[in-house]
This record gives C-alpha cells, structure tokens and sequence, in this order.
C-alpha cells in the first residue's frame, strides 16, 4: 500500500517542537522541499512532509516479510542517505561522494566516502518497510549516522583531507 503526502492517514500527531528542530530532520526537510518542482508542498508544514518517514509498528506488520520495494519507497531511502551525506557535507566542510546499490529484493548497501576515506558503510536489509516508528527515532538514526562519519573523518582529518 503506497501512502502519498496528500493522504490524512499519515499527518502526524507531532508537538514536539525540540524533534522538528533537529539539524537533521531540518535538512531532510530542505532536501524534500527542493525537491517540489510545483509547490504541491509549499503550504505543508514539516511535519507532514516528514510523516512520510514513519511506518508504524501496525503499518509494517501489514507489509509482506518478502517483497520489492516500489519507487515511492525508493524516493524516501534516496532522500534520506541524501540528507546523511549533505549533513555530514555541512558539518565536516568535505565532499563527500554517496554510493547506494540496492537489488530488486530490497537489500543492498550505501557508502560514503571523500577522495581516500571510507566514512560510513552500512548494509540496507527490508528495504520495502522502510521508516521510523517516529520522527524521534528517524532524527536519531541520522543523527547518529552523520556522528559516525564525521568522528571517523576526525580521526584522520589528513586522509579525509587528502
């Protein structure tokens, strides 16, 4: 079942204003409103837009174990490894290069790398059930994953450099 922005079912009961205001979420954010060539969003608030990233425990049971993932599932992976890599971009001042590969099963990995440095690798399993059970949770994971790249690029700042 594809859930588009426009459905009421996935407008969020969000107050939280501390989670919206996450360096992360408000990069998401950027990425998926510069990404609306004809202002469908322009009158959504982040919120809803950022709905989209939550699959509830109920909504991913109802999702087959084995399956492929459409494109609007594709859509939500790409935006936000894409907002991964400008995060760590932003915090780091680098180039950073984002490699996805993911096979018509729904597995497959992504990396990102400078010139000479391998930043963050990780493996994407279950690909069609993408999402966080909140926007909380979806805020941490990038956070944490754009922590990781740019720890590792503080630990070699002359190859990461280079």
């Amino acid at each position: 079942m594809m859930t588009t922005l426009s459905d009421p079912v996935v407008t969020p009961a969000v107050n939280d204003d501390k989670t919206l205001a996450s360096p992360f979420l408000k990069c998401l954010v950027r990425l998926m409103r510069a990404q609306d060539s004809y202002g469908l969003w322009r009158g959504k608030c982040d919120a809803v837009l950022l709905a989209n990233f939550t699959v509830t425990d109920e909504q991913r049971r109802a999702i087959p174990i084995i399956g492929d993932p459409d494109p609007y599932v594709m859509w939500k992976l790409d935006i936000f490894y894409a907002a991964v890599g400008l995060a760590i971009e932003e915090r780091s001042d680098l180039l950073v290069s984002r490699t996805m590969e993911v096979s018509q099963e729904g597995f497959g990995r992504v990396l990102f790398t400078t010139k000479r440095l391998v930043l963050l690798s990780k493996t994407l399993r279950d690909v069609h059930r993408f999402g966080f059970n909140t926007l909380r949770d979806c805020a941490k994971t990038g956070t944490r994953l754009v922590n990781d790249a740019v720890a590792v690029i503080n630990a070699y700042p002359d190859v990461a450099r280079a």
